[in-house]
C-alpha cells in the first residue's frame, strides 16, 4: 500500500497495572498521565486505597471499551478480621465493636459461606462511590451523614476459605469469584454477623479482573520508567478484545465500518458483540445484527502513515 492511500492506524490501549497499596485508584491515573502525556485515561474498576492488584487503565481511544471491561467478572483474595467491627467495614476504619472470638472455628465460617454463593443482595457501604441525591456515598460518611441504601444484587460464582488463624480475632483468608459490583468489605462484614462475632476486611488483593490477570499485571513504578508502555498497552487492548468474536474486514470494508456504516461481513449470532479487525489491526467492537457487523465502539482512525 503506498502512502497516498489511506490506511489504518489506531492510539492507545489497556495498561494492566499491579496497583500498590496506601493510594487511590485516581492516583494512579494521575500519575500515568504525566508518564504518557494525556489526559485520556480512566480505569476498569475501583481499587480502594489499601487493596493492591490488577488494575486495567484504559488510555486514549481505549476509554470507549472501559464500560465494557468494567462490567467483567472479578477475583480477589480476601483477609477477614473475626471479632471486630469498623465504620468502614474494614480495619482502616474506627472500631465500632470488639468481640472475643477465640471459640470461632474455620468449620463454623465454612458453614455459612453456602449462604453468599450464587445470586445474593448487598446493600453498598456507606464508603462506596455511588451516589445519593447527586452526591458520592464516601463524601456523605466523611460528613459523618449515613443515608438509607437499597440493596442490589450481586453474583458471588466462587467462595472459598484458604486459611484460617484462631485466636481473639480470628483471620480467615478467603477466595471469591464475583461480578462487577461486589462489595468485599460488606462480603466480610455480613460474614462476621452470620458467625455471630462481627468482622471486618483485613486485606483485598485483585487477582482477575475479566481478561486479565495479575500474571499481565505491571507494577507501577516499572510502567512509570518504561519506554515501552506504549506498545504493552496495544497488546493487553487486543487480548482484551479478541475474546469477542473475530471479523476480518477488507479494507473497503473497515473504511465503512470506521465511517460508521454497517457492513456484510458478518456470520455471528444475532446480537453478539463482535471484535473488528483489518489484518492485524483491531478496529473496534460491533454488534452483529441481520447479518451485518453494526459499530458499536470504534477504536482506529483514518488518515496517511504508518498503521498500528
Amino acid at each position: 500500500m503506498s502512502n497516498a492511500e489511506p490506511i489504518i492506524y489506531r492510539s492507545g490501549g489497556v495498561l494492566v497495572i499491579d496497583k500498590p497499596a496506601g493510594i487511590t485508584s485516581h492516583d494512579v491515573v494521575d500519575r500515568l498521565r504525566r508518564v504518557l502525556g494525556t489526559k485520556r485515561i480512566g480505569h476498569a474498576g475501583t481499587l480502594d486505597p489499601m487493596a493492591t492488584g490488577v488494575l486495567a487503565l484504559c488510555v486514549d481511544s481505549a476509554t470507549r471499551v472501559m464500560e465494557t471491561l468494567s462490567a467483567s467478572t472479578k477475583e480477589y483474595v480476601a483477609g477477614v478480621r473475626f471479632g471486630l467491627t469498623t465504620d468502614t467495614l474494614d480495619t482502616t476504619g474506627q472500631t465500632t465493636g470488639e468481640t472475643d472470638a477465640s471459640s470461632l472455628t474455620s468449620e463454623q465460617v465454612e458453614a455459612r459461606l453456602p449462604a453468599f454463593r450464587g445470586a445474593i443482595l448487598q446493600v453498598p457501604p456507606m464508603v462506596s462511590a455511588r451516589h445519593h441525591q447527586g452526591r458520592r456515598l464516601y463524601d456523605l460518611a466523611r460528613e459523618g451523614i449515613e443515608v438509607e441504601r437499597e440493596a442490589r444484587p450481586v453474583t458471588i460464582s466462587r467462595l472459598e476459605l484458604t486459611a484460617f488463624t484462631p485466636g481473639p480475632t480470628p483471620e480467615a483468608v478467603l477466595e471469591i469469584e464475583c461480578s462487577a459490583g461486589t462489595y468485599i468489605r460488606t462480603l466480610a462484614a455480613d460474614l462476621g454477623a452470620a458467625v455471630g462475632v462481627g468482622a471486618a476486611m483485613s486485606a483485598l488483593r485483585r487477582t482477575r479482573s475479566g481478561s486479565f490477570a495479575l500474571a499481565d499485571a505491571l507494577p507501577l513504578d516499572a510502567v512509570e520508567r518504561s519506554e515501552a508502555t506504549a506498545n504493552a498497552a496495544k497488546a493487553r487492548l487486543y487480548a482484551a478484545m479478541a475474546v469477542h468474536a473475530p471479523v476480518r474486514m477488507s479494507l473497503e470494508e473497515a473504511l465503512a465500518f470506521l465511517h460508521g456504516q454497517a457492513t456484510s461481513s458478518c456470520d455471528a449470532d444475532e446480537g453478539a458483540i463482535i471484535s473488528v479487525w483489518h489484518g492485524d489491526a483491531l478496529l473496534g467492537l460491533g454488534k452483529a445484527k441481520g447479518g451485518r457487523a453494526q459499530p458499536w465502539k470504534v477504536l482506529a482512525s483514518i488518515g496517511q502513515g504508518e498503521a498500528g
